[in-house]
């Protein structure tokens, strides 16, 4: 079937960054941050054919992630969300951003869900967003629900959970629906796109810290470099379980930090000794609500929730070194009924 594009010059603009990217070895590279900010804009927009948005976003993931393009990508993701300048969630104090995007295939429970209410029981503010449609776990959603607990509606009822209970859960298409319809474009691909890191950096309320997981450890460079330029205050990024900020103690790891004083650095973080693997197939959403309500205690699990606690107690400063983190994580744990 001849398709015949109707080219206004809207698309004709468009036509220009894609073929910055594109054009070839030796002739094409890397959008500026104003040039992907542009860019990215008017895909939200809808300005953009759907043609060149594929193409846009496939040579982006071709070339590889830049800091530079990234950051344009979450300053345009902000402006279409209305995030920041007063205009979101900034003035509510959130202390911690948690984004969830995780995809991995062998995910079972989200047990870093739970690490992070029982932060906010222990006095911690937690916003988290994100998307969990291409994950093969237990969604976010699935098990808040299996706690009588569930994700915001809007902007106003996360604000309005947050109050009593420092806890709130945004999924993506509340927060920007645009940018989680183009998420869904890798039922298209097959592929990820550049999408899914910008996703993770909106850090919508402006909170001082945050947590991020990443599926390959490339990435870490990239989130640690967007950070920097957009003024976040301090950023713990892992290779989590499933690219989830999960910290599964089965073995050593390191945590990379962006501290907007100190720059950037690494956290070693030692094994649990004698733990052993905890099949994600036998996870259920009664799993998660029996664990949390101390009904259930798997070993592996609990010790992953106490790390993962402690990730966030890192992140936020609120310890001087992983081994008085955990001992502290297992405190709030203990608590949180």
């Amino acid at each position: 079937m001849h398709y015949a594009p109707s080219m206004t010059d809207t698309h004709a603009a468009f036509a220009t960054y894609v073929a910055t990217l594109g054009r070839g070895p030796g002739r094409s590279r890397a959008l500026t941050r104003e040039e992907a900010r542009t860019a990215f804009g008017m895909v939200l927009r809808g300005e953009a054919d759907p043609h060149q948005v594929g193409a846009f976003l496939m040579l982006l993931r071709f070339r590889g992630e830049d800091a530079e393009e990234i950051t344009g990508m979450v300053q345009a993701a902000r402006d279409e969300a209305g995030l920041g300048g007063g205009r979101g969630l900034d003035d509510l104090g959130i202390d911690l951003d948690w984004p969830s995007y995780g995809a991995g295939r062998t995910r079972g429970a989200p047990w870093f869900l739970l690490a992070a209410l029982a932060l906010a029981r222990s006095g911690t503010s937690v916003l988290m967003h994100g998307s969990n449609d291409f994950s093969a776990g237990i969604s976010v959603a699935e098990g808040l629900a299996a706690l009588g607990l569930a994700p915001a509606g809007d902007k106003a009822s996360a604000a309005a959970a947050l109050r009593p209970g420092r806890f709130a859960y945004l999924p993506l298409h509340v927060l920007a629906p645009a940018m989680d319809r183009l998420l869904d474009m890798r039922r298209l691909f097959g592929l990820r796109s550049p999408v899914n890191t910008a996703a993770r950096l909106l850090n919508p309320a402006d909170a001082p810290f945050g947590v991020d997981g990443v599926f390959h450890p490339p990435y870490i460079d990239v989130h640690l470099g967007v950070a920097e330029r957009t003024g976040r205050h301090r950023l713990l990024v892992l290779k989590g379980g499933g690219g989830e900020a999960e910290r599964v103690p089965l073995k050593p790891a390191t945590a990379s930090l962006w501290d907007h004083a100190a720059g950037r650095g690494e956290i070693a973080l030692p094994a649990v000794e004698g733990l052993r693997p905890h099949p994600p197939a036998g996870d259920t959403a009664d799993l998660v609500s029996a664990v949390w309500r101390g009904e259930a205690a798997p070993e592996t699990p609990v010790q992953t929730i106490r790390a993962t606690i402690a990730l966030a107690l890192l992140a936020m400063r609120r310890a001087e070194n992983p081994s008085q983190a955990m001992d502290q994580a297992a405190t709030i744990w203990s608590q949180r009924l």
